[in-house]
Parts: C-alpha cells; structure tokens; sequence
C-alpha cells in the first residue's frame, strides 16, 4: 500500500499466494524462453554499506543485480531463511540461497524493481520480471527482514504474481459473485468493531 502526500491510499499491491507451485519448471520455462539472449554489458558498481532495509533492496536490486553474486551474498546471514512462492520448500542458509540467485542469473532475465517502501529493520517492494524485449511481465512482492544487531538479511519472501491471467479461483469466484473484484469507500466506523 502506498499513500500519498494527503495520507490517502494511491497505489495496492495485492498478491495471494499461488496455489500451484511450479517449483524448478519456472526456472526451466524461463530460461527456454531467454535461450537466444546475449548477455548484456552492465555498468561497473560502486561498493557500499547499505544503511537500513530499504536501502538494502534498492542496493541489491538497482546496483548489484546481475553484478556480482558475492558481493550480494555478504549482505545475507548464515541463517538466512528465504520463502519463494514458486516453491514448497524454503531455502536455508547462505549456501541454498546463493545457489538460487545463480540459477536465475543468465541473459535476457531482469528482475526490475517498481515501488520501494521506506522499511528500517524490514521493508517491501513490488518488482515485474522482464523477460528479454517481452511485452508481457510477471509482477510480483518482496518482504526483507533484517537482523537488527548484524544489519544482515535474515528473511526474505517472494510472492509472484499467478502466470495464469486471471488466476483460475479467482476468475470462478467473479463468475459466481462478480462484485468481489469490486472495491469501494467504505465509511469509517460503518463496520462492526471500527474495522
């Protein structure tokens, strides 16, 4: 959620975690789709100590990304736990997550970040995976948790976005109560509780 100057909400995110899990099948289908792409020539980066979370993604994601893989990994901790949707199972430790930042770094793949929050100790921000020149992207959320002694991540979880357009529940449910995907102004404290 994002608001603006007036303390209105301006822009949503909303995400639900996908029911089928592809797991390993995105990593193939991705990399099948970016077969023929030629890898592209970055701009050097600067080192530096990112100050809070917030600074941390946008220091992963806007600088580092396709950069240098170690240099990224000294800002996770040994006990990193990282929760992709796309997965059942959660990676834990360095090692794990290293191995899944490097399957998918490989040409015509960009994980382009969008909307940053202004996180401290935690923060979140929306991303599209942009797949070569593709129209069409795959949008997605992110959550980063910090070790507040260490400064290090300790947690991360990535929803993607369903890459069935519309998600099949959700298109079910329209058809049998159309008003869901409606959203209107409700007037404070007209809800039971406040809320």
């Amino acid at each position: 959620v994002e608001l603006n100057y007036r303390g209105e909400i301006q822009f949503i995110r909303e995400i639900p975690e996908p029911i089928f899990k592809p797991g390993d099948l995105t990593l193939e289908l991705l990399r099948a789709v970016t077969k023929d792409a030629e890898p592209r020539q970055l701009p050097p980066y600067q080192h530096r100590v990112p100050v809070n979370a917030n600074d941390m993604v946008k220091y992963l994601f806007n600088e580092l990304q396709g950069r240098d893989v170690g240099e990224a990994m000294q800002l996770f901790s040994n006990d990193i736990i990282y929760r992709d949707f796309n997965y059942d199972d959660v990676l834990r430790g360095k090692d794990e997550v290293q191995q899944f930042i490097e399957d998918f770094s490989f040409p015509g793949i960009e994980f382009r970040a969008q909307r940053f929050d202004d996180g401290v100790v935690s923060t979140c921000f929306t991303w599209e995976v942009v797949l070569m020149d593709a129209p069409d992207t795959v949008k997605g959320i992110s959550f980063y948790e910090l070790e507040p002694d260490t400064g290090l991540i300790k947690y991360v979880r990535d929803v993607p976005e369903s890459a069935i357009k519309p998600p099949i529940l959700g298109k079910i449910a329209r058809q049998l109560r159309p008003g869901l995907g409606v959203f209107q102004g409700v007037k404070a404290g007209s809800r039971p509780g406040g809320m």
